[in-house]
């Protein structure tokens, strides 16, 4: 049953960042991780609420870390990274699908460790998000983004709970093809529009445009789709939802019915609300008529390859319910 309040992790969000932050700058660490081979590990997470959420480590910090491709960079939160300086104050804001997010600072990770797998010299956001922590009952250190999951074919596996990143080359070949016991069964090309996945698919056999988000933890469906594909959106109540910034809006939630990405790849009913889409299309250039979340991974075991813009497709066990 839909809880009367609950929260959507809409990030959507554009950064440019240019700065060096003048301090020591250490890795991060996924204390938890696997690693299966020197160019591959493997990162058991857990769900709060619809969050895929990974335990690591950042300047002598242990805490939680939110998966999100639907975040341009990396994310820290202001509450446990407050040593900050007036110069690393960005000049603008940076936007969310549902508001504008003020007063976020910049800071400049030298070092991104995985175990044997490093990243140098990524840029992070520094924004409040003490809220989350609250709602979610979790102490939240920040969000992992597009730059950093880029470089990885990385698979989402909701049946085992677990992340698998596998280097790739700037082609999106991987380094070592022996990593997945399971056999890929399809796939779906998409676009990487600035950071965003974006997937041709249809509701009702009406075409639709619709973004790929692992933190949105219900599906979303734009206000203006046509009659056609807003028939089987089934509503059952009215929520409240927050946004980054703990400001709340009222939408319709319900049930969404005849999705599909191709003849073969479709989706049973998903938890959905629908909102307005036009302020985030506008900010990031898409044109979307709806982001598949938190519903879309539990439905379909799914291998992200952002160099070859595609998506694979495994299979759940036969006895999977």
């Amino acid at each position: 049953m839909l809880r009367q309040l609950t929260f959507i992790f809409f990030l959507f969000l554009g950064f440019q960042c240019s700065w060096a932050f003048n301090g020591v700058n250490p890795p991060i660490h996924f204390s938890n991780a696997e690693v299966l081979n020197p160019y591959t590990t493997r990162i058991p997470f857990k769900l709060v609420d619809h969050l895929i959420v990974v335990k690591a480590e950042i300047f002598d910090q242990e805490g939680n870390f939110i998966i999100d491709t639907g975040s341009e960079t990396m994310i820290l939160n202001k509450v446990h990274f407050s040593n900050l300086y007036e110069h690393q104050k960005k000049n603008a804001s940076s936007s969310g699908i549902m508001h504008s997010v003020e007063d976020s600072y910049e800071k400049h990770i030298k070092e991104f460790v995985l175990q044997n797998f490093k990243l140098e010299n990524k840029n992070s956001d520094v924004i409040d998000l003490s809220h989350i922590e609250k709602s979610k009952k979790i102490k939240l250190l920040g969000v992992i983004g597009y730059n950093i999951l880029k470089d990885y074919e990385v698979f989402i596996d909701m049946h085992l709970n677990q992340i698998t990143l596998n280097k790739v080359d700037k082609a999106g070949n991987k380094f070592n093809n022996h990593v997945y016991l399971e056999r890929i069964v399809d796939s779906v090309d998409f676009k990487l529009v600035n950071h965003t996945i974006v997937v041709n698919g249809q509701i009702n056999n009406q075409n639709v445009r619709l973004g790929i988000d692992s933190a949105a933890e219900f599906n979303q469906i734009n206000k203006s789709v046509p009659k056609t594909v807003l028939k089987y959106f089934i509503p059952k109540k009215r929520m409240r939802l927050s946004g980054i910034n703990n400001r709340k809006v009222e939408v319709l939630a319900g049930k969404l019915h005849r999705v599909k990405l191709n003849k073969k790849i479709y989706f049973g009913p998903m938890l959905t609300v629908l909102t307005n889409l036009n302020r985030m299309n506008e900010a990031f250039g898409t044109n979307l008529d709806g982001i598949l979340g938190y519903e879309f991974f539990a439905q379909k075991r799914t291998i992200i390859n952002y160099q070859k813009e595609k998506l694979y497709f495994i299979d759940y066990p036969l006895n999977h319910q």
